[in-house]
């Protein structure tokens, strides 16, 4: 029997190595949680203990165990440690000890063993001095019973797409297909519903793409041509700074450098400022800096006669307080901001939606895309924008200043998408995951 332990971040990706190295017939012997993920021991040619006859005498040991198995159950509800047993999870072992008990097997005294052996204190001293059930010991549980659940919702949801795949061939090509977009499962799953009488897999596809089309939200009208106070808002390193130099340089070609100005709340970091006054000066605009002895109502006051006002924020952690405060003074201003949040392309669907969480107390009216060139999929940033209903106001794909900036047209978009996905599909196993990720946010809902 070959035996071997396997370390990963989470559930999915440790089965992922035992199948990969061991196979398909490998068996989980046990798994705990370690610092920095999971630890799974799996075991190849594993054969699990042979039911044998009962003992004499055996039947009632395993009927007194029985019932203090069941009594402890009945402490532990009521938020009290059992006089006498252990701390193991009785969620996962109570139903099995208890049917081992009523077949009198010897895998049930292997586990009163193991219970005994883990805690096993004096029936008086337990009764004279009743304890409430630790936190840690709780969490230890809650612990064991999540790295079950997330063990089964793998399993389960490999089944699941085997199913699909066998008696659906269509229906799994079209999800191969938008999962390989990079396009959220929820969003896949809503958009197949409406190509689900389309035989043809083919037109089934193109009308998919049209749906995607019609469903990504875009900006009509370009922005800067409106005019007003215009701010950038996003994460750390998501090309703000950039962008508003594109716009700048936009506008200032077409209507001239005596109508723009540009403001900057970045003071955390170093140089952030300069940066914009080398490109005031280089296109003969007027840069002014929001500080504490400058506050964001003065500085716009100023450039009141100013027809276009572009501010560019600093990008900020969830948790410091400077964002919130940041965000407070942008949104005082009210209608008088339109606020638009630059997010990078390169950025996983999860990044994604929580700069979206932390950033829509300023109420956006648009994104813009950055980094288009620098990514392999397009599909979490337009899911993202379809499911928030978040306009994508430009689309930004290289450095160049002002050439590498185009508005958001729904089409061109998903045709970009397409050609970078190619004509690869999701392998079995990406499959597998998405369908687990299903069933976990359905039994989470």
């Amino acid at each position: 029997m070959r035996v071997k332990r396997f370390f990963a971040a989470d559930m999915r990706s440790a089965m992922k190595l035992v199948r990969d190295e061991m196979g398909a017939d490998a068996s989980i012997i046990a798994n705990r949680r370690v610092a920095g993920g999971v630890e799974l021991t799996a075991a190849l040619d594993y054969e699990a203990p042979r039911l044998t006859p009962p003992t004499p005498g055996l039947d009632l040991e395993l009927k007194k165990t029985q019932e203090r198995i069941l009594s402890a159950r009945a402490s532990l509800e009521e938020g009290e440690r059992p006089a006498e047993g252990p701390s193991v999870n009785r969620q996962l072992f109570g139903d099995s000890m208890r049917q081992a008990a009523e077949q009198g097997s010897a895998v049930a005294q292997g586990l009163i063993e193991r219970l005994h052996s883990e805690r096993a204190a004096p029936a008086a001293e337990a009764a004279a001095h009743p304890a409430p059930v630790g936190g840690e010991e709780l969490d230890a549980m809650r612990s064991e019973i999540a790295g079950l659940r997330e063990m089964l919702e793998s399993q389960l949801g490999g089944l699941a797409w085997g199913q699909v795949n066998q008696h659906q061939p269509r229906q799994a090509s079209l999800w191969r297909k938008l999962i390989h977009l990079g396009l959220p499962a929820e969003l896949c799953k809503e958009l197949l519903t409406k190509v689900a009488e389309v035989t043809d897999v083919r037109q089934a596809w193109r009308l998919l793409l049209a749906h995607l089309s019609q469903g990504l939200p875009v900006l009509r009208d370009e922005l800067i041509e409106r005019g007003g106070v215009i701010a950038l808002v996003g994460p750390t390193g998501a090309g703000k700074t950039t962008t508003l130099g594109k716009l700048a340089a936009r506008y200032v070609l077409k209507h001239g450098s005596q109508n723009v100005a540009l403001v900057t709340m970045d003071t955390y970091r170093i140089g952030a400022h300069e940066q914009l006054r080398t490109l005031g000066r280089i296109l003969n605009v007027p840069v002014r800096v929001v500080d504490e002895q400058n506050s964001l109502a003065e500085v716009l006051e100023e450039f009141g006669n100013k027809r276009l006002v572009l501010v560019d924020t600093a990008g900020l952690q969830a948790q410091d307080p400077h964002l919130r405060g940041q965000l407070s003074e942008l949104a005082a201003q009210g209608a008088r901001v339109s606020t638009l949040l630059v997010l990078a392309a390169t950025s996983q669907y999860r990044v994604l939606k929580a700069a979206w969480h932390n950033y829509r107390g300023c109420n956006p009216v648009g994104c813009i895309l950055t980094k288009v060139d620098e990514a392999a999929t397009l599909g979490e940033a337009l899911g993202l924008a379809m499911e928030q209903q978040l306009p994508v106001a430009y689309v930004a794909d290289g450095q160049r200043i002002p050439d590498d900036l185009a508005r958001g047209v729904g089409h061109q978009l998903v045709s970009r998408a397409v050609g970078l996905a190619g004509n690869e599909t999701a392998e079995d196993q990406t499959m597998a995951d998405v369908f687990a990720g299903i069933l976990h946010n359905q039994r989470a809902s």
